[in-house]
């Protein structure tokens, strides 16, 4: 009897844990569902990404919801997921997503809570690399600028052509360059272990021959491949 009771622990244990995992990859893919909508509904904007630069992005960043802490000293924090080209100089199909952490500190005086959706653009290779590698500080580790916005706004501009991250930001049904300086951005390996379930790094998902795409993924893969079915000839290189 004594091993009955033992046995039966242990199969409640296992079935417990095999509950833990699931409810943690439907969360993440949850995560992936709400990247996917917010760039959908970022792509339907009138003055949304300029076509060229996305066609110049190595990968895409997707952080929805980022809430500014309130009361004097306020803070930054959200969670969302990177999209990159396939190939080595990141110029083939877009691959299976990362997740990624942003994080984020300001000073000054702020009262409530406002959520707001970050769409960056990793525009070179070398950016690219920075970010499957470590952990980065925006204008520091990697240089970033506040995207241009419009389908006339060419990548000849001056943001583009000092930045390897472009950042964009959407608060209250606006869309606009954002400046992101100062924050830092990273892989949230808790959540692609939940996701792949297996621990697996940023670099492994992107670089390596990929895991397969979660499906809730699907939309935000699809988004992006009708977008930016190809990168552009012209970045097949490092600047």
């Amino acid at each position: 009897m004594k091993r009955f009771y033992s046995l039966l622990v242990a199969i409640l244990m296992v079935a417990t844990a095999v509950t833990a995992a699931d409810k943690d990859k439907q969360k993440q893919e949850q995560r992936l569902r709400t990247a996917g909508q917010v760039l959908s509904d970022i792509l339907k904007m009138p003055d949304d990404i300029p076509q060229d630069l996305l066609d110049k992005a190595k990968c895409v960043v997707v952080i929805p919801s980022v809430l500014k802490a309130a009361f004097v000293v306020g803070g930054s924090y959200g969670r969302g997921a990177m999209v990159c080209r396939s190939g080595r100089d990141f110029t083939g199909r877009w691959g299976a997503p990362a997740m990624y952490v942003l994080e984020g500190g300001s000073f000054g005086f702020q009262i409530g809570g406002q959520a707001t959706d970050f769409v960056l653009l990793v525009i070179n290779a070398q950016g690219a690399r920075s970010l499957l590698n470590t952990k980065v500080k925006l204008g520091a580790g990697v240089s970033a600028a506040a995207g241009p916005v419009g389908r006339s706004a060419g990548a000849s501009t001056d943001a583009y052509m000092r930045a390897e991250i472009l950042t964009y930001s959407r608060s209250r049904g606006l869309f606009a360059g954002a400046s992101l300086n100062g924050s830092s951005l990273h892989p949230d390996n808790e959540a692609n272990e939940q996701l792949y379930g297996r621990k697996i790094s940023a670099k492994e998902i992107v670089i390596g021959h990929g895991p397969g795409t979660p499906e809730g993924a699907e939309t935000l893969i699809s988004l992006l491949d009708k977008a930016s079915p190809h990168g552009s000839p012209a970045e097949t290189k490092d600047r």
